[in-house]
């Protein structure tokens, strides 16, 4: 029969919609891009915490790369960062640079950082927080608020590729 020389089945193809592929942020080119399967079989809950992360990394980065090009551009804080005399404008740039602050200095950066980590950059629930990694926290707002809603979706979507940039 003609059975005989038709390929065999080897099973369906399916293809599973994930739940996140609409979410802003899955947008062109790449639509949404999970190469590591992060979200496999994530719920809501798991979702928000890993976009909580990228936009807390994504904005140490942008940070960083202004630090960066200020400090090759020549600009650098006036005085001393140290009670020996040695000024803002003696340490190097890149990660040469970072090995020249002092260990007092250093400590105080850590520390600074910590506090910003524990005490500032956080999502407080109920602080008319408008999305995940909204850090206004009823305090700041700059005009947010003045936003229509196309307009925020847009500034949100640019900083989240700003920073996986």
């Amino acid at each position: 029969s003609a059975a005989a020389f038709a390929p065999a089945q080897t099973g369906k193809a399916t293809t599973a919609l994930n739940a996140f592929e609409n979410e802003l942020g899955a947008q062109p080119p790449l639509g949404f891009f999970d190469p590591l399967g992060l979200l496999d079989d994530a719920d809501q809950e798991r979702f928000d915490r890993l976009r909580y992360v990228e936009l807390k990394h994504g904005r140490i980065s942008q940070l960083a790369f202004l630090g960066q090009i200020t400090t090759r551009a020549g600009i650098r804080l006036p005085g001393d960062i140290d009670y020996s005399g040695t000024s803002f404008g003696d340490i190097g740039e890149g990660w040469a640079g970072s090995l020249q602050v002092p260990v007092a200095g250093a400590l105080q950066i850590l520390a600074f950082v910590g506090f910003l980590e524990l005490g500032v950059m956080k999502d407080i629930e109920g602080t008319g927080n408008e999305h995940v990694g909204d850090f206004r926290n009823g305090a700041l707002d700059f005009g947010w608020d003045t936003f229509d809603e196309e307009t925020k979706l847009s500034k949100r979507a640019i900083e989240l590729n700003n920073g996986r940039a």
